[in-house]
């Protein structure tokens, strides 16, 4: 049973979310070339309930702290899940961890997807590499509650077919009678025979099977994707309140203490990372924030 609560929003910081607990590593799982995903346990045996979006600040003793978001739950264990890609000194030393290893873990932090007030509406999830990995869990909620939402479209882009997180999964979800699944690449390979170019070419096919004016999206990549997705989504007309987007900063102290992750006027950790495109959408325009 997927131990996810999107009613609620995120506790109030206590000492408990400054000190790390530790989680032993219970499983590895090896995603892409450079990215692993985590399965990670707590003393007590049951992690804590978590809003699907929410983050966790992940530890190495002598090494240093990450933000790294929830991307599941393991569905026979419980345990957390966390992808992460080794692009710095801490992920990279994560994803040379190996079984029964330790992490520190602090959190969850922050606010999640819309799905309490998304229900009884389309949804449109759209990813762009990695940024698949924090809507898993909301895709996962979706799925286990199905007949409380309308019609669903998940649009999925990555670099290249070896750069596509979870194809197990993604081969499940295409299975699916309830569910509408379209990848895309940057570049295929001889093997690929699916499409080709950036994830927002596949709005046209997300737009046959939803009224996008009633949709909710839910969106997480690059930047740059999901600007240029906003602006094609308001194009449409879909009113920026329905439009969500999940943003990624250095953040140190998860609360809004440090400032590392102010972004404009808001903190992406505690404001965030999930933000209504209304908020945002003066910032995004400005590059050098």
């Amino acid at each position: 049973m997927i131990s996810i609560s999107s009613l609620t929003r995120a506790p109030a910081p206590t000492l408990e979310h400054f000190l790390p607990s530790p989680y032993s590593v219970t499983g590895i799982r090896r995603e892409t070339g450079d990215t692993v995903t985590l399965r990670l346990r707590p003393p007590e045996g049951r992690p804590p309930a978590f809003q699907p979006g929410q983050f966790n600040m992940l530890y190495l003793f002598g090494i240093g702290e990450v933000p790294i978001s929830i991307s599941g739950v393991h569905p026979r264990s419980g345990d957390l899940e966390h992808t992460v890609r080794a692009v710095g000194s801490v992920t990279r030393a994560l994803a040379r961890l190996r079984k029964g290893d330790v992490v520190g873990v602090r959190g969850p932090f922050g606010k999640g997807w819309p799905l309490e007030e998304a229900r009884g509406h389309d949804i449109l999830i759209l990813a762009g590499g990695i940024g698949l990995a924090p809507l898993r869990p909301a895709l996962q909620h979706i799925l286990a509650h199905r007949s409380e939402y309308e019609q669903v479209v998940l649009l999925y882009g990555a670099r290249t077919p070896a750069d596509l997180l979870y194809p197990a999964e993604l081969e499940r979800w295409r299975g699916r009678l309830d569910l509408q699944v379209f990848v895309t690449v940057d570049r295929g390979d001889e093997a690929w025979r699916g499409h080709i170019g950036v994830v927002t070419t596949l709005l046209p096919l997300a737009e046959r099977l939803l009224d996008f004016r009633k949709a909710f999206i839910l969106m997480c990549g690059p930047e740059v994707m999901m600007r240029v997705a906003a602006r094609e989504l308001e194009d449409r007309r879909v009113p920026p309140e329905r439009i969500f987007l999940s943003l990624e900063r250095n953040m140190k102290c998860a609360v809004g203490f440090c400032g590392h992750c102010q972004f404009g006027p808001v903190f992406i950790c505690r404001d965030g990372p999930v933000f209504p495109l209304g908020r945002l959408r003066p910032l995004l325009e400005v590059r050098e924030l």
